[in-house]
């Protein structure tokens, strides 16, 4: 079996002053493997979206340990970190004037016919390069997103519940981008405030509650046997 992408261990995360401390989360330990989607779910407030966010040191840790390939967070750059590990939040966020210039954003000299694959990749046609960020609908503005995240060839996309803001067709157009992605080898680590998407999309499953991890493992053995009261009460609504 392949080393794990990601280590945890021992990792808290703290808000508020020292004398009010609270604990989005409190001593969570996790392994993350390459080449697979990693769901993390759990009830809102859970501490999803700041796990998410310790992999590319969009958070720090008041305490454990991130590993990212056996070195830690700390010893990388920031900005070199954050070219390694992609961030696709849940509102699609647009810099550029067009689609090509967001695009370019990481990468300047971006052909255009690297613009056109990686607008191919997120089911968008070449003639998008030209189109106005501004003009976008909720959905090309996501796969926009996803395809800037891209361009810096990333080995691992972390993605904070990229459809929520989406309808139906919408996120169902990502959702086949994240599968084709990972089939392809990317790594991917997806929150969801959606347990069938967990179902369709993570091989592995971590369920977070009240800001620790109460089940891990591959995701259709953490749905059929949770092995934590708190992970079975949030899991039990799925059939």
């Amino acid at each position: 079996m392949p080393r794990p992408i990601f280590t945890l261990a021992d990792v808290t995360v703290t808000r508020g002053p020292d004398t009010q401390h609270v604990h989005p989360l409190l001593g969570v330990g996790l392994e993350v493997r390459p080449g697979r989607c990693t769901g993390l779910v759990g009830p809102s407030g859970a501490g999803k979206t700041t796990l998410l966010r310790l992999l590319n040191r969009m958070e720090e840790p008041a305490a454990g340990r991130v590993c990212f390939h056996d070195r830690p967070l700390a010893d990388y750059d920031v900005r070199e970190l954050r070219r390694r590990v992609g961030l696709v939040q849940q509102v699609p966020v647009l810099l550029a004037e067009t689609v090509a210039a967001e695009l370019r954003i990481g990468r300047p000299r971006l052909s255009d016919e690297a613009v056109a694959d990686l607008l191919d990749r997120v089911g968008l046609p070449p003639a998008f390069a030209g189109r106005g960020s501004a003009s976008l609908s909720g959905g090309e503005g996501q796969r926009v997103c996803l395809a800037r995240a891209l361009a810096v060839e990333p080995v691992v996309l972390l993605l904070d519940e990229p459809t929520s803001a989406l309808d139906a067709v919408a996120a169902a157009a990502v959702e086949r981008i994240v599968a084709e992605l990972v089939g392809a080898g990317l790594t991917v680590v997806l929150v969801s405030h959606d347990l069938r998407q967990a179902g369709r999309l993570a091989d592995d499953l971590v369920v977070v509650v009240a800001g620790a991890v109460v089940a891990a493992g591959p995701a259709a053995a953490v749905f059929a046997e949770p092995g934590h009261a708190a992970a079975a009460a949030y899991l039990q609504g799925v059939s």
